[in-house]
């Protein structure tokens, strides 16, 4: 198989870039607050992004300041750059543009510690570091990995020959392996992502139960790691889906929405926070939270009040 030479390359790449930071422990910087890593070692489509904001929510439960750093792919600016509320996804991504809708400081940044640290100078406590397995220079006390239930680890190879940024026995050295469906297996903890509601994008102040949307067809848009399973959980609903799938961090322009039948258009929040500028009326998004157990929560506390 041709992607097999390319795939050892890839490891090897890998294993010398880990062991560049486990020989040197100066190369890594350690910030005077407690840092949490948020990752995945495949290819995205896992749900770290409402695992990140679930946590930040469950950390300021606890008393902390959360903060979250990302790399903020897909935008524009480099950073460090400290998000304000009016910063647009084109600029700096648009995970991180999401997270920041949720109230919680957020800063970007190729090199994430200096990002982090821009958040530690706003009053944070506590750093968060969305997708940030794979950047070994910034120091962490906990390390979580989330896994997609449905396809777990695929074929167990190595990009390019599938899906993982990491071999699979990277997950011996994480602190906790979330798996976002019903597939957790002992020592794994249990996620889902729960909705029900679809928010209008022309006017948010109106929502309405998903359910109404059953026994009709719609527009399901997605440019997200995974589309098939926001597809999947429309169809539960017993609406009739028309799926658009587009790649994952697409940059959304109203040519993308070029359907004459005016049916409805559900969205996920991912790929909302791009549109809102030239949203329609018949257009909604399908907010979801994750839900994890409180002991997860409480033994990721205990862990960071050990290093505070």
């Amino acid at each position: 198989m041709w992607t097999r030479p390319l795939e050892a390359l890839y490891r090897a790449v890998v294993r010398q870039r880990a062991r560049r930071f486990r020989r040197d422990p100066s190369a890594v910087v350690r910030l005077s607050v407690p840092v949490v890593v948020v990752g995945n070692i495949t290819l995205g489509g896992t749900g770290k992004t409402p695992l990140i904001v679930a946590l930040a929510h469950a950390m300021r439960e606890r008393g902390f300041r959360p903060g979250i750093v990302s790399r903020g792919y897909g935008g524009s600016e480099r950073g460090p750059w400290l998000l304000g509320r009016e910063d647009a996804p084109a600029k700096v991504g648009d995970e991180p543009a999401l997270i920041r809708q949720s109230g919680f400081p957020v800063a970007i940044g190729r090199e994430r510690p200096e990002a982090a640290q821009l958040l530690i100078d706003a009053g944070c406590d506590l750093i968060l570091a969305d997708d940030g397995l794979q950047h070994h220079r910034l120091g962490r006390d906990v390390e979580i990995c989330v896994i997609d239930g449905e396809r777990r680890l695929g074929n167990g190879h190595l990009l390019p020959a599938g899906p993982l940024r990491e071999p699979a026995s990277r997950l011996a050295r994480v602190d906790f392996i979330v798996v976002n469906g019903d597939a957790a297996q002992p020592g794994e903890i249990a996620m889902s992502l729960q909705g029900g509601i679809a928010v209008n994008m022309a006017d948010p102040s109106r929502s309405v139960p998903l359910a109404e949307f059953a026994g009709r067809p719609a527009h399901a848009v997605a440019g997200i790691g995974h589309p098939a399973r926001f597809f999947a959980s429309l169809a539960a609903q017993g609406i009739t889906v028309d799926g658009h799938p587009f790649a994952d961090h697409h940059a959304f322009t109203r040519d993308d929405f070029t359907f004459a039948d005016g049916c409805p258009v559900l969205m996920t929040d991912k790929d909302a926070v791009k549109c809102r500028d030239f949203a329609r009326e018949n257009w909604w998004r399908v907010p979801v939270r994750a839900v994890l157990p409180e002991s997860f929560y409480d033994a990721v506390a205990a862990r960071v009040a050990g290093r505070s």
